[in-house]
């Protein structure tokens, strides 16, 4: 079993910022992957952007050039940078981890950006 709660969201006017975080903890192996995912209302989940344990990372094509993902390996946290917001990154997003245990879910944390 692995947790994951993710912290940072909030309400913030298009073109801001804010830097979601996601703490994992529980049976945590070396090689995973940790990534962020969004679901708006009345759309599917897309992917935000993930990090694997070799520090490689993907985006979503809606969020390069303005989202960073990163992780502290030592504190077993994802971070996300997310910069010049726009309304249609209202959301909630969830934290995932994906490793041999297998694949677990945060809660989610609500961003919604105002224009």
């Amino acid at each position: 079993q692995v947790q994951l709660v993710e912290s940072g969201g909030g309400l913030v006017q298009a073109g801001g910022s804010l830097r979601l975080s996601c703490v994992a903890s529980g049976s945590i192996f070396s090689i995973n992957a940790m990534g962020w995912y969004r679901r708006a209302p009345g759309k599917q989940r897309e992917l935000v952007a993930i990090v694997s344990s070799g520090d490689t990372t993907q985006y979503g094509d809606s969020v390069k050039g303005r989202f960073t993902i990163s992780r502290d390996h030592d504190k077993d946290t994802v971070y996300l940078q997310m910069n010049n917001l726009k309304p249609d990154g209202t959301a909630v997003y969830c934290c995932n981890w994906c490793g041999r245990a297998g694949s677990y879910w945060g809660r989610g944390t609500q961003v919604t950006v105002s224009s």
